[in-house]
């Protein structure tokens, strides 16, 4: 899975549009904005339709979204 667009973030809480990049398959979901969300929770999110996730498959990766605000600061 990867994120295709962040709808709506408050602080570090956000809700995104997570693409499957084997089907194209996409669902509206949270999440957090930190680090540690989106190196290893994304990659291993599974698709809802076909059952595969980044981590699952042999492909080449998405690169990983960076935070809106540092690990360490407090928002």
């Amino acid at each position: 899975m990867k994120i295709k667009e962040i709808k709506s973030q408050i602080r570090r809480d956000f809700t995104a549009v997570y693409e499957c990049q084997f089907c194209g398959n996409t669902y509206e979901g949270s999440g957090y904005d930190d680090t540690h969300f989106h190196q290893n929770v994304v990659p291993d999110m599974k698709c809802k339709n076909c059952g595969k996730s980044s981590n699952s498959e042999p492909h080449e990766n998405p690169r990983p979204l960076s935070t809106k605000y540092p690990d360490h600061m407090e928002v």
